[in-house]
């Protein structure tokens, strides 16, 4: 419920696919996931697409050169190259509180919501106040007996500003093509602009701070509240939020802010460490995913000598060549890999700039050789990111799920999003080892 993107819609689409039916600013998921159908439909995707086939192993074979691929039914399939676009906003975090599993009541994770479950006049409890319980606070609180929302840092909210689009801008839209790129620009380059805060420009970190503060004091009256949802860390460091009816939806006499640290959970209860207790009947954890830690359940991938690649990431933290390819791992290139995700911009862009690369390694893959990035040159890439992302906001102190356990940014990227379409435009084959195998054809 209230699921939707925090990115504006003409953003948040393709550039070689630009919707000018957008019903609003922000678009909620049933639009979004229209959009997505009618591009499979229009490019003719679907007859390639293997539904409700899990990929559990992945195993390179080195002497062939090509990746064996398994799913769970033990098919295998092979790949010269695999494009590995699993994303790092898959595995749902739970957190790590006593008594959790003794809960005897409905409970679910906000990415595997329970829509048997009718949460009319029950008394709802919701742990987390990220990006998910500000979408989910105001489109349930209206149904719910009592809702209660357990915070342990208050999120930086923005005002939102969505409206929906009238039918006569849709229709300008509509017969002018070149003003819906245009306005997809504009919206762009002051994303852009505005990220410049992220990357340590203090004028439009303190204007930042000043419009949120401002969103509070304009849409929350009682001093106690406002103080509960004013964070304590410099706007940035976590995920920015937008937000216009968040706020009034906490002001809602049956629902409660409440900042007292869990102590643990038993049947139907939620009990603080401060002594207070919640009687709940459905319990919801918006509690976010494992992002930085790059961990995809149930799934393996084996490259060049038996080396495990989700092993080596959880140990050291995920690393990858310009976010798309990792050496040991000949023909394997990431959608959103490592330090390609975006706190400030749209993703859809940092997508089509790997695309871009993708499709130039594939016309100057060589038909009998692999290409296996040099160590040296993804250890020098990862470490000059590591330094930039040292000097900005997302350094300031806080804990996000942005870094590792260890503190180790591994999610965003560091800079511009121009500056990776430049690095993204064409391959260089220098970068790589070039090994021969025998025909890739011989080896079917």
């Amino acid at each position: 419920p209230g699921c939707g993107c925090d990115v504006p819609s003409h953003m948040y689409s393709y550039s070689f696919e630009l919707n000018p039916g957008w019903s609003r600013a922000f678009s909620r998921q049933p639009e979004i996931l229209e959009y997505i159908r009618r591009c499979t439909e229009k490019h003719g995707l679907e007859e390639f697409i293997r539904f409700n086939t899990t990929i559990v192993k992945m195993v390179f074979d080195e002497e062939n050169g090509y990746w064996k691929i398994y799913d769970q039914h033990g098919k295998e399939t092979l790949a010269k190259t695999v494009i590995a676009a699993i994303g790092p906003l898959n595995v749902p975090v739970f957190p790590a509180i006593n008594g959790r599993e003794n809960f005897t009541k409905t409970s679910f994770h906000t990415s595997e919501w329970d829509h048997s479950c009718d949460l009319t006049g029950k008394r709802v409890a919701i742990i987390g106040t990220g990006a998910s319980a500000v979408q989910v606070v105001p489109a349930i609180a209206p149904d719910v007996a009592r809702l209660t929302l357990f915070q342990r840092s208050a999120p930086w909210i923005l005002p939102k500003r969505d409206k929906p689009f009238s039918k006569a801008t849709r229709q300008v839209f509509q017969f002018l093509p070149f003003l819906t790129r245009l306005y997809r620009e504009l919206i762009y380059w002051f994303m852009e602009l505005r990220g410049k805060g992220m990357f340590g420009n203090q004028t439009i970190l303190k204007l930042a701070t000043w419009v949120a503060k401002r969103h509070i004091r304009k849409s929350i009256s009682d001093p106690a509240l406002r103080e509960k949802v004013t964070p304590n860390y410099q706007i940035g460091c976590k995920r920015v939020l937008p937000s216009d009816d968040y706020y009034p939806a906490l002001q809602q006499k049956h629902v409660e802010l409440v900042t007292e640290p869990i102590d643990h959970i038993s049947s139907d209860t939620i009990h603080g460490k401060h002594g207070g207790k919640w009687d709940v009947d459905v319990l919801i954890y918006a509690t976010g995913f494992e992002a930085s830690e790059f961990n995809h359940r149930g799934m393996e991938i084996i490259g060049r000598q038996g080396r495990n690649l989700f092993a080596e990431w959880k140990k050291n933290g995920a690393e990858a060549y310009r976010g798309l390819t990792v050496s040991g791992y000949p023909g394997l290139l990431f959608v959103l890999g490592p330090n390609t995700g975006l706190g400030h911009n749209s993703v859809i862009h940092m997508m089509e700039s790997q695309f871009n690369y993708i499709l130039d390694y594939l016309q100057k893959l060589p038909p009998n050789a692999f290409l296996d990035t040099k160590p040296e040159v993804q250890n020098d890439f990862n470490e000059k990111i590591q330094k930039e992302l040292s000097k900005t906001v997302w350094a300031s102190g806080c804990s996000s799920w942005y870094q590792t356990s260890a503190g180790k940014n591994t999610t965003l990227w560091s800079g511009p999003t121009y500056q990776y379409r430049k690095l993204t435009k064409e391959v260089d084959l220098s970068d790589f080892r070039i090994e021969g195998v025998k025909s890739f054809e011989e080896a079917f």
